[in-house]
Order: C-alpha cells, then structure tokens, then sequence
C-alpha cells in the first residue's frame, strides 16, 4: 500500500480547497450558534403560551431536528459532496417510515389535535369507547387510563379523537342524580321531605342550588321520584352512596315500603263458549283412480321392464357395441332357442287347457245320463 501516495493526495486536497475548508469550520460554529438562539427564544416564547408542556416539548424536538438537518446538508455541499442524491433518499426513507408507521403517524396527528385543543387534562375522569378512568398520562401516540379497580389502559389516540369523550372532571361542581320507588300507598310530601333532609344533612352538598326531589313517573308497581343535588367533583361517590345509604332507613323508619313487582291474578267463574265453524268431520270417499294408469303399470309389470332399467340396458348396450356385434350369432340361437321355449311352453298351456275342457264335458255327459235313468224309474 503506498503510503506517501495518500499522504500527497491529502495535503494537495488541503492545498486546494483551503477556502472551502475554512468556509466548512465557518458555517459548523456559526450554524451551532444559531440553532442554540434560536432554540432558545422558542423554548421563552412556548412558555409563555397556556400549552401543554409536552406539546411544547414535541415543537422543540421537531425544529432542533430541521435545523440540524439543513446545517449538515449545508456542511456537505461546502466539501463539495452533491447533495441531490441525498435529499432524494431521505425523500424515500421519509416516505417509506410514513408508509410503515401510517397508524402511528395517525396516533400522532391526533395527539397534537387532543394537546393543541386542551380536550382533557392528566387527572380528569373520562368515559371513551366502552371504558372509563382517571387520565395518568398524555402524549402523542397514546393515552393512558386508570381505572377505579386499579387496571392501566392505553387507548390510541385516533380512538379517542373518533370516538365521543364524556369529561366528568372537567369542571369542579358536579351534579349526583337518584331515583327511588316507593309503593303506591306512600305519602308523596313525606318521600320528597325525607329525600330532600337526607342530602340536607351532608355538609359535602351544596344547598344553593337547592337539593331536588320530585315526583317523575307512576309505573306498573310502584311511583318514582327524580332527585339530584351539586357537589365538588372529588366527592361525588360520597355523596352518592351516603345519600343512597341514609334514604334506604329512613325509609324503614317512617314505615315507607319500597314494592315489588306485582302480578293481578283474578279467578275466571263464568262459562266458555267457543264457536263451532262447519258441520261434523265427514266420512271417507275413496278416489277413483283412472284405468288406464292400472294398466299401464300393469304391462310394466308384465313386461318386468321399468323406466329406469331400460335406460340402464341402452346405457349398457353403448358400452358393449362390439361385444355384441361378435357374438350376434350367438345371441340369434339363443333367441331361437327361447322363442322355440315359450312356444312350446304356449302349447303345454293349450293342451292342458283342452284336457280340462274334455274332462269337463265326459263329467257333464256322464252326469246327464245318470240324471235320465233316474228320471225314467221314477215314471215307472
């Protein structure tokens, strides 16, 4: 390896671009100088602002990244290093992040939107999606909850920002609502004096607005009262199961029956008529079936021969074409040989046919001469 060669190239580089290097040092001291001024008066400026601490941290985060870019691609056209084809990869590898983190870039677009607009503060208690809890923290990706049985949820913020938030601890006064049911035969004054005393008696309710109860509706079984009183934010729960607790026995002290539900079941004494439609069930009349289809299913039977199984035999006379045309001589006696069969066995049937008639007509003459010799000794 020549050393001295490389040593010479590096001092005619120097030689060379003597300025350029100068420059390069010039630009590096100045561009540092800057983004830590201008850095600075930013930071001064955000806190000023009513912005949220970590939207102001994001800002900061995002133009110091700006400044260092623009300031080492400055650096890099100076020793002479085009810059072009840099700038079209970070094009590419910022497109392709975007691409990758699409959800992410959404989480964070909402999380700037969620800070930006002040929705909710760490500490207030939201109900978003199905799921409720203190906020214990905020930043742009994600959401955090807790809940009052101690369970920590991350929720997106995209859900969040599409989703309708109910911020019970946006304000400091909250309002607690109750219903109760009393029986039917209860005094209505006394259920709204007793309400009302009880929310009275906690030193947590406001008594301006003034505690409320009315009657709202009379139901199947019983009649409900409406009733809501305004408490600091913190003492909600408080509120609500004192309130709930204390009305409950004085209930049952001032003998107010709280009903159950109630079925009317009344005894039916008097006699069901149905109405009858039609006449008696009439007796069965047999179909009279034509003749023809009789026969035709009676030669069917005779011919031993279905739909179905002609088809199979012409099905099978295709497959056996030239099966049958080697042995057609031999199908020909066979054919002979039965037809000679039923002929003879038609002849048989004949005979025996005639033999019986025979029979019948000797029997018939023997009997007729029996019958005229009776006959005639009688007239004797």
């Amino acid at each position: 390896m020549d050393w001295a060669g490389i040593w010479n190239d590096i001092v005619t580089y120097f030689q060379t671009n003597v300025w350029n290097i100068v420059f390069f040092f010039v630009i590096l001291i100045l561009g540092i100088i800057i983004i830590k001024i201008i850095m600075t008066v930013l930071r001064k400026v955000l806190g000023k602002t009513r912005m949220e601490r970590i939207a102001q941290q994001f800002i900061c985060t995002a133009v110091k990244f700006c400044l260092w870019l623009v300031l080492i691609l400055l650096l890099l056209s100076q020793i002479g290093i085009q810059i072009s084809g840099i700038l079209t990869a970070i094009s590419a590898l910022i497109l392709a992040v975007g691409m990758a983190l699409e959800s992410n870039m959404a989480n964070l677009a909402n999380g700037i939107v969620i800070v930006s607009n002040h929705m909710f503060k760490k500490g207030d208690y939201i109900i978003v999606d199905g799921v409720e809890g203190n906020i214990t923290d905020i930043n742009f990706l994600f959401t955090t909850l807790l809940t009052s049985d101690n369970k920590k949820i991350t929720l997106p913020n995209s859900t969040i920002v599409n989703s309708s938030v109910t911020n019970l601890g946006a304000n400091a006064k909250r309002r607690v609502d109750f219903t109760f049911s009393v029986a039917y035969e209860s005094d209505v004054e006394l259920v709204k004096k007793i309400v009302t005393d009880v929310m009275k008696s906690d030193g947590r309710v406001y008594l301006d607005p003034a505690p409320f109860c009315r009657l709202k509706t009379m139901n199947a079984s019983s009649l409900d009262f409406s009733a809501n009183c305004w408490c600091d934010n913190e003492d909600y729960w408080d509120v609500y199961y004192y309130v709930m607790e204390w009305v409950y026995n004085e209930f049952k002290r001032n003998k107010v029956s709280v009903p159950y539900n109630q079925l009317e079941v009344r005894e039916r004494k008097d006699s069901v008529k149905v109405p009858v439609i039609g006449k008696k069930l009439p007796e069965r009349v047999e179909k009279v079936r034509a003749e023809k289809k009789e026969n035709d299913v009676f030669k069917l039977i005779r011919n031993g021969l279905t739909k179905h199984e002609k088809k199979n035999k012409k099905d099978k006379k295709k497959k056996k074409v030239k099966k049958q045309e080697i042995i057609t001589d031999e199908n020909a006696l066979t054919l002979s040989s039965a037809e000679s069969e039923t002929q003879e066995e038609n002849i048989v049937k004949v005979a025996s046919v005639q033999e019986a008639t025979n029979e019948k007509v000797v029997e018939e003459k023997i009997e007729n001469k029996v019958e005229d010799k009776k006959s005639k000794r009688k007239k004797k």
